[in-house]
């Protein structure tokens, strides 16, 4: 089976496992105040942080470095957002872990190993020569 459709299956009815194991503790009042509120403070978050990865893009660009880390980071919180604004506590979990920086570091460092600077040898590369041909040349062959 598609992990997707099990996502699709299984997210809402943890949420709904969790609105009724918390509402009872906590009153249906609470509980939906509470969704609200984790839901607004998470987007204004949200924005902040994305500005700061956007002017830390930008200083990337001058540098004319390319914005790597910033472009998945971006991703990352835009992502965070998204499950911020679905109502639930596991993905309001989910996504405050997504926003704050420290947390965002760790797991994209352990979701994309393959964006750590890797130390280039000489075994990498092929040396070789090339010679343009002109379109006068091909009519030759």
């Amino acid at each position: 089976m598609n992990s997707a459709l099990i996502a699709i299956i299984l997210v809402p009815v943890i949420e709904i496992y969790l609105f009724i194991k918390i509402g009872s503790q906590i009153g249906a009042l609470t509980t939906i105040t509470l969704i609200f509120v984790t839901a607004i403070l998470g987007i204004i978050y949200a924005r902040y942080e994305g500005l700061n990865t956007l002017k830390s893009a930008f200083v990337q660009l001058i540098k004319n470095e390319i914005p790597v880390y910033e472009i998945i980071s971006g991703a990352a919180i835009t992502f965070a957002a998204l499950l911020l604004i679905i109502p639930g506590f596991a993905t309001d979990i989910i996504g405050f872990l997504l926003i704050f920086p420290f947390t965002r570091n760790l797991i994209i460092k352990y979701m994309s190993p393959k964006f750590q600077t890797k130390k280039n040898t000489d075994e990498n590369f092929i040396e070789g020569e090339y010679e343009d041909i002109e379109k006068e040349d091909d009519k030759k062959l």
